[in-house]
């Protein structure tokens, strides 16, 4: 390639990186409105932004319970076909009681303990037999439950393409959840009332239908309801007050189980829905359910309350929504729990703290002072002691920085404390192989070669120093990202994106510049 298409491609990739590098000389409060201006710019992370710090607390005794719940269905179903009569059946204080009152239930109820090799008796009353969970399978059960608690609310809150931006939610301890949100009051509402709901979603054919409970339970003799049945609430979002009762099934017709997708959408009236879609088994049951029900309201109910009851039309196969009273936020959130599936363990907030943007502000401060004055040395003492070589460096560390965060800016990544960091260390390390690359020069000069030689030999010989140790750095990072969790993440992507835009400004941009002057001009000596 001639030097003239080098140089106009090193100044396009300079000037289109720096054109993203100009979204961020102001805040988004007071960036410019302009087409010729992009929108792209660095997010700013809890350190340096402000937002909420949370630590949750999993009840993790919750996962005990159910796993002892689903071991008394197991054993029922055994116990009844073989025809073994026992009498209540109970979890208690994490622990599955059985009464027992003859020899023959005790023995087949220990056997088929026995064979499960999930549960130790604890008890000694004989006809009250007391079983716990092993230690192993207790552990087990523990770690099942805080796995599913960290993936689904990863899925609620730190999710990009649903949840809050920037968010990180992380283990910490073996029972609690760290969790931190950029930004305001808003996110904080939204973070809430994500944990607030466990995500429990059940279609079950409504039976009847009243304004409230007690014109509902009116229409029955003395306000007993059919058996089996329940009465399910839609409440005004804002005041809570009963809208509507609906008679329908303890037991879901349908579960949210089989859901597959759930997005926000717009009816025809424009008005924000939930649109859902099931599996082909889920399918199955939902096209059934419809077929059998045509006319009837289907109640589509999320955590005991009725979101929405609409008339089925026709029959209804994998897709469906979910209409009501929504802003397009909650619609929003709506789907983003539906999709995260449901958070069956407790979880409660044991600390909140909150980090002012004014701190943010200061850490911004403190930052870009130790990344200006440390740029400003080294400049000044490159420039000094290689001289003209050294206004090359200078020039190639300017362009360096401005790719850096144009790049960082055109992905919209985030910028955290570490990350500040992760850029000093990158000056450092752009230095570092344009440092390397002209004592390869300089020996190579000593040992009298011309100063084109020179700067070629120089430049060949430094070329795998630079890349082993800038490959080693970037391997580093990438193990970073992958194991790190919040700042560490930040620092990780900062340093891998620097590492790169150095080699290349080391390697290409100073290069360029050593190639158009000396050039293939006949000089005695090279200003290095």
């Amino acid at each position: 390639m001639s030097l003239r298409w080098r140089a106009i491609w090193v100044i396009a990739t300079v000037v289109l990186f720096g054109y993203y590098a100009v979204a961020n000389i102001a805040s988004e409060e007071t960036r410019l409105e302009s087409p010729l201006i992009p929108d792209n710019a660095l997010r700013l992370g809890l350190d340096l932004r402000g937002g909420i710090h949370w630590v949750i607390g999993v009840k993790l005794g919750a996962t005990e319970d159910h796993e002892l719940s689903f071991l008394i269905g197991l054993l029922e179903d055994d116990l009844e076909r073989d025809k073994v009569v026992v009498g209540k059946i109970e979890v208690v204080d994490h622990q599955l009681r059985i009464e027992t009152f003859t020899d023959l239930a005790r023995d087949a109820v220990r056997e088929w303990i026995g064979d499960t090799e999930q549960l130790v008796e604890v008890g000694d009353d004989p006809e009250l037999l007391t079983f716990e969970l092993s230690e192993l399978r207790r552990q087990q059960v523990r770690e099942q439950g805080m796995s599913q608690v960290l993936e689904v609310l990863r899925r609620r809150i730190a999710d990009p393409m649903k949840g809050i931006p920037d968010s990180v939610v992380t283990r910490q301890g073996d029972d609690r959840v760290l969790v931190q949100i950029p930004g305001g009051s808003l996110d904080r509402a939204r973070a809430r009332e994500m944990l607030r709901v466990t995500g429990f979603l059940e279609f079950k054919i409504v039976m009847d239908v009243a304004q409230t409970e007690e014109l509902l339970r009116a229409k029955y003799p003395d306000g007993v309801l059919p058996e089996n049945t329940t009465v399910a609430f839609e409440r005004d979002k804002e005041t809570d007050r009963v809208l509507s009762a609906y008679l329908v099934g303890v037991e879901a017709d349908l579960t949210g189980d089989y859901l597959t997708d759930a997005r926000p959408g717009f009816d025809n009236q424009q008005r924000p829905q939930v649109d859902f879609t099931f599996n082909p088994a889920g399918g199955e049951l939902f096209q059934s359910l419809t077929e059998a029900n045509i006319g009837e309201q289907l109640a589509i109910i999320l955590d005991d309350r009725v979101y929405s009851a609409p008339t089925i039309q026709s029959r209804i196969a994998t897709r469906g929504t979910i209409s009501g009273r929504f802003t397009v936020d909650e619609a929003s959130d709506l789907s983003v729990i539906l999709r995260a599936g449901s958070l069956s363990v407790p979880v409660v907030i044991e600390e909140e703290r909150t980090v002012g943007p004014a701190l943010g502000a200061d850490s911004i401060r403190r930052g870009l002072r130790a990344m200006i004055v440390g740029l400003a040395v080294i400049l000044s003492f490159t420039t000094f002691y290689y001289r003209l070589s050294g206004f090359y460096a200078s020039a190639a560390l300017a362009a360096n920085l401005l790719i850096l965060i144009g790049v960082m800016s055109m992905f919209e990544a985030t910028l955290t404390l570490p990350g500040l960091a992760g850029i000093v260390l990158t000056v450092g390390m752009a230095v570092d192989a344009n440092v390397i690359i002209f004592e390869r020069i300089r020996e190579e000069l000593r040992a009298h070669k011309t100063p084109r030689a020179a700067i070629s030999t120089g430049f060949s010989k430094a070329f795998w120093t630079i890349m082993d140790a800038n490959i080693t750095t970037l391997g580093t990072a990438i193990v970073l990202y992958n194991y790190g969790t919040g700042p560490i993440k930040g620092f990780a992507v900062t340093l891998s994106i620097g590492v790169v835009t150095s080699v290349f400004a080391a390697l290409v941009i100073t290069r360029l510049m050593f190639a158009v002057y000396p050039g293939d001009r006949h000089v005695e000596s090279l200003s290095i």
